[in-house]
């Protein structure tokens, strides 16, 4: 695959100390796109990958390459800590997006559906329907399709129709008496993608029973072949499929905004109507067409993206449904850690964590002590208050519903609803409304700051005093992405931790503004100060001969300051591990600046979503685990929490097993060059080598 930057490899004083951000974001999506290459792979765990990529792109131009769009058009000369101005950026981000588009095609075309094809799962073009497939799928087009559709002319008495965000498109030409029309036909969401068939014997590969094979078709091509039906007075000509996508990346004051609510409402209504960023089109379309389109959409060449095949292959996630297991990943059998496999005895969760911490490792640990921790306060009569945040819940919660059965057994309940997680904002504001008609008081959070901490507090009453329980995580309260993200959770009743979660929620439900945090570090009071500081204790034990060393796992790492400061610590001795599954902008391994350093990526059938902090102290190790990337954002915008590990088994946990495998790891990791490329981590020898992943997995099996 070609790589996506080239960095000079000569290094003088004028050299880059930090990789480009929005590149480095593409090599990330790349990694996951060559999951999708991966004949190790299941072959519909490779499909899933190349949707996943697909919907990645989607949300990059939506935000990254929107954002860049806006900063040209104002002006905008240089932003980037590399010195790329905005047009620079977007020049390198069209050469780096095309050479990817290009290898996802043919990875789809000539790789994975004919693979799939020999498995029986056969995803067709309507010109290989045999002439019983089409009259039926014919037949559907009639019954369930035209009815939706809504043909839009473009001429001196109609404007150019209003196109919505990531719609799937037919530009369709007219004619009769020798007059040509332009038509828009959009494909109806409402309906599936990929329309189901009946397969001909002759399509069933042998040694398979037409039971375990399955068809498609790709409705815009049903639709294409229909249109004369749709206009039966006039020649259709031509027909040729696009699709746009949006600027999504609407900011909400929160001092002008009287009703946030209201607000993020309508924020999502001009999401599907922001500025186009992007038109995908197919290779085919004439050039008259691709004029008549820009210059409506107001674009110009460079944001047209000339693709062969299907647009928009996010749809392949539909796949995933078949019943064909041995094409899949084995199922994970989540196991429930050993302190809490008695919670449904009353009192005994409380009892438990009165003497001793509680961690959890998803998807490897079942999520579901996480719902009984709320379904256990809730129905507990001596539970007096629960308090959460809640920022992507996903759909029928079961942790909202044991909210709302808390508050209908008239507990207090107090939840932050954080409305402002993006692309999650009408699922959170759907919550929302009904934690409130419940009853729950609903909060959205400090003005100007997205809370994206991950708290759940518990007050109960125990004799004559009340005691405080929490669970703390790295991963949202969702029971569905818990099952594919990796997360660490913690519940504990230490006294410290609890007083400080306590104080985190009355600044974000009152004015009761905290800076002297005992246990927690939380952004932006103290988070960003006490990460430099205990950096800065590592490199004072390098200078002074003792031993230093820092393991970081993060989403991203792109703070500047930070990043500078390891620098620091790299020149002073310190040995620096980093995890980092997507962007980084530190570059490793340079003499005199990042010899130290070392980073990897881990990209593999679960999301690498857990965040931990290692410092080794000189042999005492200190530990943080929490929901902050290593951003700006994260530190400086958001309200985050880090919590220490205490306990001194759980400590050790996380340094051997949990970071440890995932240096070793040899199978899945990337290590990331000084001139910015990724090698995959190789072992020759069979007995050493390592699927971290695979190894957590089947830790969990064995218990």
């Amino acid at each position: 695959m070609p790589r996506t930057r080239r960095t000079t490899t000569q290094r003088g004083p004028a050299a880059p100390r930090l990789f480009n951000r929005e590149q480095s974001w593409i090599e990330f999506n790349e990694r996951v796109l060559s999951e999708a290459l991966d004949t190790r792979n299941p072959l519909l765990e490779r499909a899933k990958f190349l949707a996943i990529c697909s919907t990645n792109m989607d949300e990059f131009f939506m935000i990254r390459v929107a954002g860049l769009r806006e900063q040209r058009r104002v002006g905008v000369q240089t932003t980037s800590p590399d010195g790329l101005s905005p047009s620079e950026q977007l020049s390198a981000i069209r050469t780096a997006v095309l050479s990817q588009l290009a290898v996802q095609r043919e990875c789809w075309l000539t790789d994975i559906n004919p693979a799939l094809r020999a498995q029986g799962i056969c995803v067709l073009d309507y010109p290989e329907l045999s002439t019983t497939q089409r009259a039926a799928i014919d037949q559907y087009y009639f019954d369930q399709i035209q009815p939706v559709l809504t043909p839009l002319a473009f001429d001196a008495s109609h404007p150019f129709p209003l196109i919505s965000n990531l719609s799937l498109n037919l530009a369709v030409v007219i004619g009769s008496d020798g007059e040509e029309r332009f038509v828009r036909v959009k494909v109806p969401a409402v309906l599936p993608r990929l329309i189901p068939v009946v397969l001909d014997a002759a399509q069933v590969p042998s040694g398979l029973s037409p039971a375990q094979c399955v068809g498609w078709v790709w409705i815009e091509q049903v639709i294409a072949a229909n249109l004369h039906n749709l206009f039966p007075a006039e020649t259709v000509l031509a027909v040729h499929a696009f699709r746009i996508t949006r600027n999504a990346d609407f900011e909400i004051e929160d001092d002008e905004a009287d009703d946030l609510l209201a607000a993020i409402e309508e924020n999502i209504r001009q999401r599907r109507f922001g500025t186009v960023v992007r038109i995908a089109v197919q290779h085919d379309m004439p050039a008259s067409l691709r004029v008549l389109l820009l210059n409506n959409l107001h674009l110009e060449s460079d944001d047209l993206y000339e693709i062969r095949g299907q647009l928009g292959l996010s749809a392949l996630m539909s796949l995933l449904k078949i019943d064909r297991p041995e094409l899949k990943d084995a199922t994970l059998s989540a196991r429930i850690p050993t302190p809490l496999r008695d919670m449904q005895i009353p009192g005994q969760l409380w009892n438990t964590l009165r003497q001793r911490d509680v961690v959890m490792h998803h998807p490897y640990d079942s999520f579901q002590p996480v719902i009984d921790f709320i379904d256990t306060a809730a129905t507990d009569p001596d539970v007096l208050a629960i308090k959460q945040t809640l920022y992507r819940v996903g759909n029928n919660s079961p942790i909202v519903h044991a909210l709302v059965r808390a508050r209908e057994l008239d507990k207090q309940v107090t939840v932050l609803v954080e409305l402002k997680a993006r692309f999650d904002e009408e699922n959170n504001i759907t919550w929302a409304r009904a934690l409130e008609r419940a009853g729950v008081h609903v909060v959205y959070g400090v003005p100007n700051l997205k809370t994206h901490a991950k708290m759940a507090l518990v007050i109960r009453r125990e004799g004559s005093v009340l005691r405080r329980y929490v669970h703390l995580g790295t991963g949202n309260y969702n029971a569905g992405t818990a099952r594919i993200y990796t997360d660490i959770g913690l519940m504990t009743s230490n006294e410290a931790i609890t007083a400080d979660v306590a104080n985190v929620f009355n600044y974000l439900t009152g004015y009761a503004k905290h800076a002297d945090f005992k246990a927690l570090l939380v952004a932006p009071v103290n988070m960003r100060l006490r990460l430099m500081a205990l950096i800065e204790r590592e490199v004072d034990h390098a200078e002074a001969g003792r031993s230093a060393n820092i393991v970081f796992k993060s989403n991203s790492f792109v703070d500047p300051a930070i990043i500078e400061q390891l620098y620091r610590a790299s020149n002073a001795g310190v040995h620096i591990d980093l995890i980092i599954r997507g962007m980084c902008c530190l570059i490793p391994g340079v003499p005199g600046m990042s010899a130290n350093i070392r980073i990897r990526s881990i990209v593999g059938r679960f999301l690498e979503h857990s965040r931990v902090f290692w410092f080794g102290n000189a042999g005492a190790p200190e530990v943080y685990i929490g929901s902050a990337d290593l951003m700006e954002r994260n530190l400086d915008r958001r309200v985050e929490t880090l919590f220490p590990i205490n306990d001194p088994d759980i400590r050790a946990w996380i340094g051997n097993e949990f970071l440890g495998a995932y240096l070793a790891d040899t199978q899945r990791a990337r290590l990331l060059q000084y001139d910015g490329t990724w090698k995959r981590a190789t072992e020759s020898d069979v007995s050493l080598q390592r699927d971290c992943q695979e190894f957590f997995a089947r830790l969990a099996t064995m218990e």
